[in-house]
């Protein structure tokens, strides 16, 4: 997808009284805004806001959340030991098995 962004720059920051705390650049305060983001965050606002959207938001505290409390809490896991994306996507995989065989073999 083609981002398309704004640029906008003020013309004078030397005489602003905010000068220095609303940026921390020596010249002119730039804004820069990228349209196809600003369009996607409000379409991810009105999905989540609809009546799906909450109805979804509602169950994950059902099916997502409390996995990660049991393998944290109850399993003591704290940190990853391993470096690396590849190495820490292997472990999660590991932890997820786990958690999985445990799920099973409690029904």
């Amino acid at each position: 997808m083609e981002q398309t962004t704004r640029k906008y720059q003020a013309r004078n920051c030397s005489n602003c009284p905010l000068n220095g705390v609303c940026h921390k650049s020596k010249s002119n305060r730039v804004i820069e805004i990228n349209v196809n983001l600003k369009k996607l965050k409000h379409k991810a606002h009105e999905l989540l806001n609809s009546e799906q959207g909450i109805e979804r938001r509602k169950q994950r505290c059902r099916d997502v959340e409390p996995v990660f409390g049991n393998i944290k809490q109850n399993h003591g896991f704290q940190r990853f030991m391993l470096r690396s994306t590849k190495k820490v996507q292997i472990e999660w995989g590991l932890l997820a098995i786990a958690q999985n065989i445990r799920k099973k073999t409690a029904h």
